[in-house]
């Protein structure tokens, strides 16, 4: 705020010029916005001649870098990881990121870089040239429009005019597929009112069932009276387990962006049962993020985020069905570090030995997809089933055969959004279901039906099902497909 001798000055200032006759209304406009508070600040720059803008607060720090180290197998714009003062941070280039043309340079010419931090990963973004800190008022931010740039609407946060030149504010958070509070919010509330539904419906079950059992003997019968009374407790004791799962769901969103629905909800009501053995049934809430790893420690798939055993590669070799095509596309989606995409491909191609096989590895972990190319193999399984795969280089490391790291492209990737692949023969997605909001669940549940092939398969999580209409599930030994 303005000092009253501040305001006095302006005003004198002012006043001095009226009387000279050269005070005009854009004078009165430019004293109006200087003495507008700021309550937004972006850090701006260029991309093809064009202003951009991102929230200071999401950017560290600024930085020129150049020969960052190659990471094969991504898709062209992440340029590679890059060593900032010893953290290891991948590179996208948001020129490559949006398909605008790259001005022509040096091979080793230092970049200009944002660093921003989006959740708890940091990232390099690359630009033509970052110009400067730009305060705004929040409510002068326009929505976006398509007009404004030549990137996609859903990446834009705003538009706002400052300094005379018009600034296309980007959502970070959006182009690194992370939501946003108020999308997180959205969903509390859709699982909120999900839920309530499911309270309601199951009181409704339990009062019916109490009336149908409801015995038929005279009003002053004492066994009638008896019986009632049990019905009565066992839908207060329905109704109450109803609500404590309600409180579960609440803070599994909360805690892990795990969505209780119609995909696990039989796992669900099986853990809450066992859960309230274990810690006591006035002790079931979880109070922290450890209470909630606690609880889905039994929902994840065998091998999970790990390597796989033999016992378990023979049972997915099992459960793929009989394919004499020569090309063969598989879709994993939530690869997380590689450990399912390699092993995976590992058993395709035990499965399949004459075809063309391509696996596209999607997950929205930047610094996982970036890295699940340069995986190594631990000594101890060089002798074991990965044996066939595998290659020694010149350190002494273990590393895949090229022929199986030629099958896998890992994506950096949200599957929500549209996914232009080809016609897909099997779908792997384990456990990733249950951490994609439901509206979204229905959008991908759509694309799979759009992109499967007529003999094609999904397999999804140990504890998950699908409800897909015109698809049914199949036992394959100990692991469940999904077919058309």
């Amino acid at each position: 705020m303005a000092t009253i001798n501040e305001r006095l000055h302006v005003l004198a200032s002012t006043t001095e010029r009226a009387d000279k006759g050269a005070l005009t209304i854009q004078d009165l406009e430019e004293q109006k916005r200087k003495n507008t508070n700021v309550d937004y600040k972006m850090v701006t720059f260029s991309l093809a001649g064009k202003d951009y803008g991102i929230d200071i607060m999401k950017v560290k720090e600024r930085a020129k870098a150049s020969a960052f180290t190659y990471v094969p197998n991504t898709l062209p714009f992440v340029l590679g990881v890059y060593n900032l003062r010893g953290e290891i941070i991948p590179v996208i280039d948001l020129r490559l990121f949006f398909n605008i043309e790259v001005p022509p340079h040096e091979e080793n010419e230092l970049e200009n870089m944002l660093i921003v931090t989006v959740g708890e990963q940091t990232y390099g973004v690359v630009v033509d040239s970052i110009d400067k800190v730009v305060g705004v008022q929040k409510s002068t931010i326009q929505p976006p429009h398509p007009l404004f740039g030549d990137i996609n609407i859903k990446y834009i946060y705003g538009v706002v005019e400052a300094e005379k030149r018009l600034y296309i504010l980007l959502d970070i958070e959006k182009i690194f597929g992370v939501q946003s509070a108020d999308e997180e919010k959205k969903l509390q509330e859709e699982v909120k009112e999900q839920m309530k539904l499911r309270q309601e419906a199951a009181i409704e079950v339990a009062q019916q069932e109490q009336k149908r059992t409801a015995p038929k003997a005279p009003k002053f019968d004492e066994a009638s009276k008896s019986e009632s009374a049990k019905a009565q407790v066992q839908a207060e004791e329905n109704k109450k387990k109803e609500v404590d799962l309600n409180f579960i769901a609440d803070s599994l969103l909360n805690l892990k962006k795990f969505v209780l629905n119609a995909v696990n909800e039989e796992w669900a009501r099986k853990r809450y049962a066992e859960w309230a053995e274990e810690r006591g049934e006035k002790n079931t809430q979880l109070s922290s993020e450890n209470d909630a790893n606690a609880f889905l420690s039994t929902f994840y798939s065998p091998c999970s985020e790990n390597w796989w055993s033999e016992e378990y590669a023979e049972a997915v070799k099992a459960a793929l069905p009989n394919n004499a095509a020569k090309n063969i596309v598989v879709w994993n989606l939530g690869c997380g570090k590689g450990y399912e995409s390699y092993s995976l491909a590992c058993v395709l191609k035990q499965r399949y030995p004459g075809a063309h096989i391509r696996i596209y590895a999607h997950d929205v972990d930047l610094l996982s997809v970036s890295n699940a190319p340069l995986m190594t193999v631990p000594d101890n399984l060089a002798n074991g089933w990965y044996a066939p795969y595998l290659s020694k280089t010149v350190s002494g490391d273990y590393t895949f055969s090229k022929e199986i790291k030629d099958m896998i492209l890992f994506e950096y990737h949200n599957v929500v959004n549209s996914n232009n692949l080809p016609d897909i023969d099997v779908i792997f997605a384990r456990d990733v279901i249950s951490f994609i909001p439901e509206t979204s669940q229905k959008v991908i549940f759509d694309e799979f039906s759009e992109k499967m092939k007529g003999n094609g398969i999904i397999i999804v999580g140990a504890n998950e099902a699908l409800s897909i209409p015109g698809w049914n599930a199949e036992p394959a030994g100990n692991i469940t497909v999904y077919k058309k």
